[in-house]
């Protein structure tokens, strides 16, 4: 399995925005995840694509339907969704 840099995995703001989406829905469909995001489906679909290469999303299929999902196998996808949860939290308490 080949290891991306974290550069290669934050360096788009869409690609975050979806991690964002999924580390808070567990798993939904790509018209959820391109309403949320503010994306055109098209570009949420290519950067689920690249989050699927990277091992960090999960697609499965149920028959036209696709369900996108964090895939917690990974550990380093982990890592990273406690550390976009971790700074949601954080960025919530100093707006207090």
């Amino acid at each position: 399995m080949e290891i991306f840099e974290i550069e290669d995995i934050l360096s788009s703001r869409g690609r975050i925005k979806i991690l964002k989406i999924l580390s808070e829905l567990e798993e939904t469909n790509i018209t959820q995840i391109s309403k949320r995001a503010m994306l055109n489906y098209e570009t949420t679909l290519s950067h689920l694509k690249k989050l699927i290469e990277m091992g960090i999303v999960k697609e499965k299929r149920f028959g036209k339907i696709r369900i996108f999902k964090i895939n917690k196998e990974n550990k380093l996808t982990l890592r990273i969704i406690d550390f976009i949860k971790t700074w949601e939290k954080e960025k919530i308490l100093l707006d207090l």
